[in-house]
């Protein structure tokens, strides 16, 4: 492998595994060692059975570790007679509690180049390690997925549980004739093995999942502070990682115990909104409620604003505030000065207009200031980046996102003549970008196309020409304001013209569009003023190519 794709081997594009071909069982030879990881709060019985079925893996021993996580069990728990031969128990690390702080601690001790997260209620037929751990011989940035069935715990000793697996006769153990099958099976043979899924994470649920560790880490592991549905949303930052989700089917296991959705359905959804609505932006229909804010926005504004003044920064963030997609948060790129340097800002101080911009926005927690880009918004899933001599339309960011979901394309640049490039970027096409090794924007570029796609459009598509009744009822508004406040500025208290609109409808969770839920909808554009172009962004006024100005916008030319 090389930049995590295999030698020799197209890029896979979305979820579309297919140029990846596994082994057969039994047919090759392993060389990754895997660390299974086990969270478990009591369920001794259980956990026996557990370990009697991974002693019996067709994995071999000398690459397979076993760490079970005691999270809190009373009394402690024990290794049994029948586990594999480097199986371990630690404690929960101290000051946390929860299957998330639990996996997190196992982690944290593996020394495998992969960890495969098992529950302590699923018993696995033989091939069930070998079975994901061969995807991960191919490429270090897949997220393997293992099969289940719910099935009712039946009285079987470990040591014929041991053997039933050991011979692969899972079936003389439990009734699979009976067996409740998991839903997440059933989407996956829909979508095509999850190929031809756009958010394929919904289905990557905790109870058999592997992974490459450095990925694991990479994106944080688990989050303790979210107890209901953590292995979704984990699923969805590896998502935003760039990784690729492939469902093993031959990876058997069985659930001990019917799914506890069965008892209360509607307590259960419930229960999990609330969590994956502040972490999940993709989830536009559990962020309905107006005028909130989410601890994850939707889209990140980049704006370079070093030698733009003060007055146009302000335009360009209260447009993209304000416009009809809500969850924004901007960020602003400049060589800030440090606040403790000179007593107070100075008419004659080289960084005055930056001093003043940064106190300006300092207290505005949807605005960030920054010195460089980081290299990914993750966990926001979009990215824009553009000029601030032209701040989005009211609906710009609306209309991009639209585009880049109904094609699910990886980027969209739109050429804005002399004011240079606007650039909306996926944050999982981004990242698939540098899992392979891409630097620099042409190169980020061409992985993006080969994976994702990448589509040029011209400025009259997403920043629409304004009707002229508009522009004359515009400029009625801003005569009676008496100052006339230049277009697109926020106003006092996030008020905008055209607020009071019907509200847009939200989409489907796994559905094109991005419109924010809530928001008013505009049925008019804006009326366009062009603000001089920066000249940090315009360069000399030879013509540039599509590609410098691309350079330009996103902060390397």
């Amino acid at each position: 492998m090389t930049g995590g794709a295999a030698i020799g081997l197209p890029p896979i594009r979305h979820n579309d595994y297919s140029p990846l071909r596994p082994p057969a069982l039994g047919g090759w030879e392993p060389s990754l060692p895997v660390s299974v990881v086990i969270p478990a709060h009591g369920g001794q019985h259980r956990l026996d059975l557990v370990l009697a079925a991974l002693a019996a893996q067709t994995y071999p021993d000398r690459l397979l570790e076993v760490i079970v996580v005691d999270d809190g069990s009373d009394p402690p728990l024990r290794l049994p007679e029948i586990a594999p031969p480097d199986t371990r128990i630690v404690t929960a690390d101290p000051g946390g509690w929860g299957t998330s702080h639990a996996v997190n601690t196992g982690a944290a001790v593996a020394g495998g180049a992969v960890l495969h997260r098992l529950d302590s209620d699923m018993v696995v037929c033989r091939e069930h390690v070998e079975a994901l751990a061969r995807w991960h011989h191919l490429s270090d940035h897949v997220v393997t997925i293992g099969a289940k069935k719910f099935v009712e715990e039946p009285a079987v000793e470990p040591a014929r549980l041991h053997e039933a697996v050991r011979a692969g006769a899972l079936g003389d153990v439990f009734d699979l004739s009976s067996a409740l099958p998991s839903s997440t099976e059933e989407t996956i043979a829909r979508l095509d093995g999850l190929r031809a899924s756009r958010n394929p994470y919904h289905v990557c649920t905790g109870p058999t999942v592997a992974l490459r560790r450095e990925v694991f880490h990479a994106v944080g592991g688990l989050d303790p502070a979210v107890p209901r549905g953590e292995d979704t949303e984990f699923a969805y930052r590896l998502a935003q990682h760039g990784v690729v989700f492939v469902p093993d089917m031959e990876a058997r296991a069985v659930h001990l115990g019917l799914p506890a959705q069965r008892l209360d359905r509607d307590r259960a959804v419930r229960l999990v909104a609330p969590y994956l609505a502040h972490r999940v932006p993709l989830r536009r229909d559990l962020r309905k409620d107006r005028g909130r804010r989410w601890l994850v926005p939707y889209v990140e504004v980049v704006l370079h604003v070093d030698g733009a003044g003060q007055e146009q920064v302000r335009e360009a963030v209260g447009a993209a505030l304000s416009g009809s997609v809500g969850d924004v948060v901007v960020t602003l790129v400049a060589p800030w000065p440090d606040p403790a340097a000179g007593r107070r800002p100075a008419p004659g101080d080289p960084a005055f207009e930056l001093r003043l911009m940064r106190e300006h926005f300092s207290h505005d927690d949807r605005v960030r200031l920054a010195d460089r880009v980081s290299p990914t918004p993750a966990p926001i899933p979009f990215r824009y980046t553009g000029p601030v001599s032209v701040p989005p339309a009211p609906r710009t960011l609306e209309r991009m996102i639209e585009a880049l979901q109904r094609d699910r394309l990886g980027m969209l640049v739109v050429d804005l003549a002399d004011g240079g490039t606007a650039v909306l970027q996926r944050t999982e096409a981004l990242g698939r970008a540098r899992l392979l090794g891409a630097c620099g924007v042409t190169a980020v570029t061409a992985s993006i196309e080969a994976t994702h796609g990448v589509r040029r459009a011209d400025r009259a598509e997403f920043w629409p020409a304004a009707r002229p009744d508009t522009a004359r009822q515009d400029t009625a508004r801003q005569d009676a304001a008496g100052a006339g406040t230049p277009q697109g500025t926020a106003r006092p208290g996030g008020a905008r013209p055209d607020r009071g609109r019907p509200a847009a409808k939200s989409p489907e969770p796994d559905r094109p569009g991005p419109r924010a839920p809530g928001r008013p909808g505009h049925g008019k554009a804006e009326p366009e003023r062009r603000a001089p172009a920066d000249p940090a962004l315009r360069g000399p006024r030879s013509p540039r190519t599509l590609l410098s100005r691309l350079r330009a916008v996103l902060g390397e030319g």
